[in-house]
């Protein structure tokens, strides 16, 4: 199994543990340039992971409201951005 099928397969605390971690040896300045880029390639792949679950997980959560009539129904999450003063 690929690097990119592994990252797809993880959940999701880890692989944002392991971005925490990358970021932090890549701030250290302590890695050749080799290391650097391999770990700098791990953590976009990574955080590319991370937004398409949290992606995933947004379309999930719904809020069940009542119509008028009485009938269940869902709405998408409000975004928080939307009311966010530029």
């Amino acid at each position: 199994m690929n690097e990119k099928n592994k990252a797809k397969d993880i959940k999701f605390e880890v692989a944002l543990k392991k971005v925490e971690d990358i970021v932090a040896k890549l701030e250290d300045g302590d890695l050749d340039l080799e290391k650097s880029i391999e770990l700098f390639e791990e953590g976009v792949t990574l955080s590319k992971v991370l937004q398409k679950k949290l992606d995933e997980a947004e379309k999930k959560i719904e809020k069940l409201v009542r119509d008028r009539g009485g009938e269940l129904s869902t709405d998408p999450m409000e975004d928080p951005t939307d009311d966010a003063p530029i």
